[in-house]
């Protein structure tokens, strides 16, 4: 059975080949599961969120999963995806994950396309209560730099928001209200990303290293960032494993370990590497196309 989460967006390394280890809270019962959705979705849609959460809770019978609701209704929480600033969308998250006792001893973090990114900004800001385990599938860990496809019911809305990413990313409007523009990573325009990028440039350490941002990413057990072969919709697929463009043009792409970011380790992750703490895994298909097989197999491990 396929499950399609095509409303999603968020818009080398080898597979990791290895035994997993449950990881389990203080009192030997498995931490609790904290998802964030893409761009178009919301926490509880019965096709995408709903679905993966079931799923998981079949799985691992008696886990706690929380569908992270950006808003008071799902329909602010869709609309929130496209046009709530990210910075305030974090605040937000890490306010509720503090308030809420379930997570005091640590939880494990999936995040689906710009769910990944933003739950890696929650890891990095911050770290109470303790993520342990942070789980990105198909999230754009390195921005984007084209928006070629968006499935579903809003397409209307994405072809809109790529004029705008086309007219002027980088504006102080466009960067305030527009959330895809806050990961738009131009590479022909490095002095305007690294100077404007209100959410990206901040969490990737391209104007300054925060030595906390680095510290606390570093505390995560596992780093795993799942990459679609396939991919249609993320521009270019590579920055699901952290990799991207190279600067100056927007043709050749670089791995992570290629990267100023990794050899001058101004995040911490080289340091991960080296302490068998990231993990890459990829699957054939489209973006956020993956079998319950697959998902069973290769990323519940990471829960129990």
């Amino acid at each position: 059975m396929t499950t399609l989460l095509c409303l999603l967006l968020g818009a080398g390394p080898l597979l990791s080949l290895l035994v997993l280890s449950p990881v389990h809270g203080s009192d030997n019962a498995t931490l609790p599961l904290v998802m964030w959705h893409g761009m178009g979705d919301s926490c509880c849609n019965p096709l995408s969120m709903g679905s993966i959460k079931k799923m998981i809770e079949e799985a691992i019978p008696g886990i706690d999963v929380l569908s992270l609701m950006i808003g008071k209704t799902v329909i602010q929480d869709t609309e929130n995806g496209f046009f709530m600033d990210i910075n305030e969308q974090v605040s937000m998250v890490c306010s509720q994950l503090a308030q809420d006792p379930k997570l005091k001893d640590g939880y494990n973090a999936m995040g689906f396309s710009q769910g990944g990114q933003f739950l890696r900004a929650v890891a990095q800001r911050c770290p109470s209560p303790p993520m342990k385990t942070l789980i990105s599938v198909g999230g754009q860990q390195q921005g984007v730099y084209g928006l070629p496809r968006c499935p579903g019911e809003s397409s209307h809305i994405c072809d809109w928001i790529r004029k705008k990413l086309n007219s002027g990313a980088y504006t102080d409007i466009v960067q305030k209200h527009l959330v895809q523009a806050q990961y738009w990573h131009d590479p022909l325009n490095d002095d305007l990303y690294k100077k404007h990028s209100l959410f990206l440039a901040d969490i990737n350490q391209e104007r300054v290293v925060n030595e906390t941002y680095k510290k606390n990413l570093q505390l995560l057990d596992k780093f795993v960032m799942v990459k679609f072969l396939q991919d249609s919709v993320v521009d270019p697929a590579d920055t699901e494993w952290f990799g991207f463009l190279k600067t100056g043009q927007a043709k050749e792409t670089e791995t992570l370990q290629e990267s100023v970011l990794y050899r001058e380790d101004r995040l911490g992750l080289a340091a991960m590497e080296a302490a068998g703490k990231l993990d890459f895994l990829a699957t054939e298909g489209d973006h956020l196309q993956f079998t319950d097989e697959w998902f069973n197999a290769k990323l519940v491990p990471y829960l129990r």
